[in-house]
């Protein structure tokens, strides 16, 4: 298992996480949707992201990475934001957001992801990263608290209109 930077070689294999991602939760997959228009561009669209070129009304510098099996699948995708500046990501986004396809979880990829992308937070600079996860999502809590992060409180978000628990890892 290891993280990679979203590339062409994964076409196909982004397309499977995609489309197992939206048949299950389709609001949330459509997240994804510009990568079945475009792939090469959706790609250069998310290494720019990490360059902060081209940011989007509202997006700070995000480095994406993909979350691939020993069969060169997309189990998940994690995302490290370079700073949480704007109210929403410092209240309710965080520094992290992450993704583990459906027919995938409940085997230990999200803590497994989470490990992995931590020192590369800490090569980006970051030292003290905010993660957050609906009050209600376990599992998401677990894979959080698996990697060192303390809870901090619940807040209601604004954006979310949800319960949301806030925790932070300290890379120092």
């Amino acid at each position: 298992m290891l993280l990679v930077s979203p590339n062409m070689q994964f076409e196909q294999a982004f397309q499977r996480f995609y489309l197992d991602y939206v048949s299950n939760e389709p609001l949330n997959g459509e997240y994804y949707a510009p990568s079945l228009k475009n792939f090469s561009l959706y790609v250069a669209r998310l290494h720019d992201e990490s360059q902060g070129i081209n940011l989007r009304f509202g997006y700070v510098p995000c480095s994406h990475f993909w979350f691939i099996d020993e069969m060169g699948e997309v189990v998940g995708v994690i995302r490290i934001r370079h700073n949480i500046k704007p109210e929403f990501l410092a209240l309710e986004a965080g520094h992290i957001g992450y993704d583990i396809r459906p027919s995938k979880r409940g085997e230990g990829y999200g803590k497994q992801m989470l490990s992995l992308a931590l020192p590369k937070a800490r090569q980006l600079g970051l030292r003290d990263l905010l993660i957050t996860a609906n009050h209600d999502n376990i599992a998401s809590r677990r894979v959080i608290e698996a990697n060192g992060g303390q809870f901090e409180n619940c807040i209601y978000g604004d954006v979310s209109q949800e319960s949301i628990a806030r925790y932070w890892i300290q890379l120092s």
